[in-house]
């Protein structure tokens, strides 16, 4: 910013707006962009690496050793996990015991329309506590594999 003194007739400071470090700004500024535009056009190539795909036989989907734990709570309250029976109290003991023995802690929950809310969510809370990491609810029901 640039300052004018005027000794006659009025005394005091004018301001007048300077314009030279704006103009300047503005040249580099044009600049930058001048000498960056051409390099925005140029084209790289990526190599990556090749996708191996491996190729499942049959055989090994049908016998799958470890099937995925499915917890259903049925209308009349009744828990049962792979369709063994299982006292609510029970509950998180068992789980632990089963998620001891597996490398996944990935428990599929399956409740009845008509089971109550609250008992869906106290089930739910016995299961994290007995070692579920993942509890994913079921849409639609497991299809068990079948053997050709």
């Amino acid at each position: 910013m640039a300052i004018h003194l005027q000794t006659a007739g009025r005394k005091g400071v004018s301001p007048t707006m300077n314009v030279t470090p704006l103009v300047d700004v503005v040249l580099v500024l044009l600049i930058i962009f001048m000498v960056v535009t051409p390099l925005l056009s140029k084209k790289f190539w990526i190599h990556t690496p090749k996708q191996e795909k491996k190729e499942v036989e049959k055989e090994e989907i049908a016998h799958d050793p470890d099937p995925p734990l499915v917890l259903r709570v049925a209308a009349d309250k009744t828990v049962s996990v792979n369709g063994v029976q299982i006292a609510p109290a029970d509950l998180s003991d068992r789980l632990r015991h089963m998620f001891a023995a597996r490398e996944d802690h990935i428990l599929f929950f399956d409740a009845d329309d008509a089971t109550p809310y609250g008992f869906s969510v106290e089930v739910m809370d016995k299961a994290r506590e007995g070692g579920a990491v993942t509890i994913a609810t079921l849409t639609a029901a497991l299809q068990a594999p079948q053997n050709p």
